[in-house]
């Protein structure tokens, strides 16, 4: 009996133990945990979303410079071919039909129409003759050259005009762009008996410049330049986009190029010239162009704007003094180097 007690005694005490927990954290060590987990990650977070976002504008800085470099180069080797350019006077006038006078504004886009460029939001800012070379084996419209020149090389004259395009369009950046038109002389069948056949058109509005124009230079006979009878169906290309459209903090500079060392030039006739070398007058946008017609020199301001592809509100990227790093810049001289005997 007294073993049977003990037995009973024994087993109670042993259900009276406590029972030992194992289902897992308490609710304080929780919130520790989360307290802990906020403090090391939190400022993790902020370093990671730092770096993608410094990245980010690195890379908007870096592809902005490339694209703007790349466009000068392009223009550059375009104008270097250039038999005249035509400066303030050439573009903001229209044609009067008088060798003082004249300009070709209502004779390119956008006063005469060409697709791409119909409205004052495309602006010419470089307008130009050149020498258009082609290769015996290039082809034009599906027709190869050399079959019309004894597969000679040769070279047509063609009118390239770059233009600032503000205008909207849901293919292109909300700000500015760089257009270019070109349209070009027809090329002559030397390979047929007819005397001038065409072998492959001009472009459609096309019309050849007169050097028996009126006037004792090359300037106003050029001037005085008329386009032909058809409408405009070449489109205006584009050759970069996001370029700034503002002209804050531009302060135009238009030095005489190769100034005459003439002592008989007042400071007001200087200043006057100089003022007749830009192009457009009134810049509204990061491309200007400071042109000597007489000697065929143009120094070209290029300023493109890497904040826009950054964001959403346009007041976000304009142009402060804090934020130049973004708005990548360039500039050149170019001397055109074709040749055009006017006699």
């Amino acid at each position: 009996m007294i073993s049977s007690l003990r037995k009973l005694l024994a087993h109670q005490l042993k259900s009276n133990k406590p029972k030992v927990n194992h289902g897992g954290f308490t609710l304080i060590e929780l919130l520790v945990a989360m307290i802990v987990a906020v403090l090391i990650i939190a400022p993790l977070l902020r370093f990671m979303i730092t770096i993608v976002d410094t990245d980010r504008k690195e890379q908007a800085k870096a592809t902005s410079e490339q694209e703007i470099q790349a466009a000068m180069d392009y223009i550059v080797r375009d104008l270097e071919q250039a038999v005249y350019i035509y400066d303030n006077s050439g573009v903001e006038r229209d044609n009067a039909g008088t060798a003082d006078d004249s300009g070709i504004r209502n004779q390119i886009p956008p006063v005469a129409e060409a697709p791409g460029c119909k409205t004052d939001n495309c602006q010419p800012v470089l307008v130009f003759w050149k020498r258009k070379h082609f290769d015996r084996d290039d082809t034009v419209g599906g027709k190869t050259i050399g079959d019309f020149t004894n597969k000679n090389d040769t070279f047509v004259y063609a009118l390239v005009a770059y233009y600032l395009i503000t205008e909207e369009n849901d293919n292109w950046s909300n700000i500015a762009r760089i257009g270019r038109f070109e349209i070009r002389d027809q090329v002559i069948d030397e390979t047929s008996n007819k005397a001038n056949q065409v072998g492959i058109a001009a472009s459609p509005g096309f019309k050849s410049f007169d050097l028996d124009k009126k006037g004792s230079t090359l300037k106003q006979k050029l001037n005085q330049w008329e386009k032909g009878a058809d409408n405009y169906e070449t489109q205006v290309q584009i050759l970069v986009d996001y370029i700034d459209n503002t002209a804050t903090a531009i302060t135009p500079d238009c030095p005489i190029v190769f100034p005459q060392k003439d002592p008989s030039i007042s400071p007001k006739e200087i200043k006057q010239k100089e003022k007749d070398l830009l192009v457009p007058s009134k810049p509204n946008g990061g491309l200007y162009a400071c042109v000597d017609a007489d000697k065929r020199i143009a120094q070209l301001f290029l300023r493109g704007n890497a904040l826009a592809r950054l964001k959403n509100n346009p007041k976000d990227y304009e142009y402060k003094p804090e934020r130049s790093s973004y708005f990548p810049t360039v500039t050149m001289q170019i001397e055109g180097r074709g040749f055009l005997n006017i006699n």
